[in-house]
């Protein structure tokens, strides 16, 4: 027999949003389909823009422990927020043999159709990331040729006041601070300074048959 989990999520339990609803017509639609149900996981009062969720974190959890066998959702956006999590998720159920329905949309991923449905909306995924790839790379390409200088602005630091703030015994911290630069860069710059003092250039040597060639 196939042991299902069910995933539900409202956004806030005011304004009369229920769960139960959802969890409901979950439960009918595996009765009807002969399923076991193992566990329940639901989201009260957490935003779909979250991928960080407790009881979803608990549900993959659970998948990767191999609890269950399919994952059953009211909709769509009632699991991800966005095409690419949604990709992600099952890509994850399928590397983990477990199989994805959702009820409104009529997607079930162990069926011939749904497997199509997720070929193809994993194809649109590829497509607009290429899209965006390609985007990025034009606009670089655009500022370059204006002749905007790219990457993040070298940091100038006065050198002898971040010599004088050391002496005083100041942190790398306060020191950053004083001199409007992160503290990886101070102690970065501190360590050349200190490597210049301690290793001093060594003054060219002649050899004594060349000097005395040389008088």
């Amino acid at each position: 027999m196939m042991r299902v989990a069910i995933y539900a999520r409202v956004s806030t339990a005011n304004n009369g949003q229920d769960p139960t609803m959802q969890t409901r017509e979950l439960k009918e639609y595996i009765e009807r389909r002969g399923w076991q149900l193992v566990g329940e996981y639901v989201d009260v009062g957490v935003s779909g823009t979250k991928e960080k969720r407790p009881e979803l974190d608990r549900m993959m959890a659970d998948a990767h422990r191999r609890r269950f066998d399919a994952v059953v959702v009211w909709k769509f956006d009632r699991f991800a927020r966005s095409v690419s999590h949604l990709l992600r998720a099952l890509e994850t159920f399928r590397a983990l043999g477990v199989e994805f329905v959702s009820l409104n949309e009529q997607v079930d991923t162990s069926t011939p159709m749904g497997k199509m449905v997720f070929t193809v909306l994993a194809a649109v995924a590829e497509l607009e990331r290429g899209l965006i790839v390609e985007r990025v790379k034009a606009g670089l390409r655009n500022a370059r040729a204006k002749g905007k200088r790219l990457g993040r602005p070298k940091a100038i630091v006065d050198r002898p006041r971040l010599a004088s703030l050391r002496a005083r015994g100041c942190s790398w911290r306060t020191i950053a601070r004083q001199l409007g630069c992160s503290a990886r860069t101070a102690r970065r710059i501190g360590a050349t300074e200190d490597a210049c003092r301690n290793n001093p250039m060594p003054a060219e040597s002649v050899s004594p048959s060349l000097a005395d060639a040389a008088d």
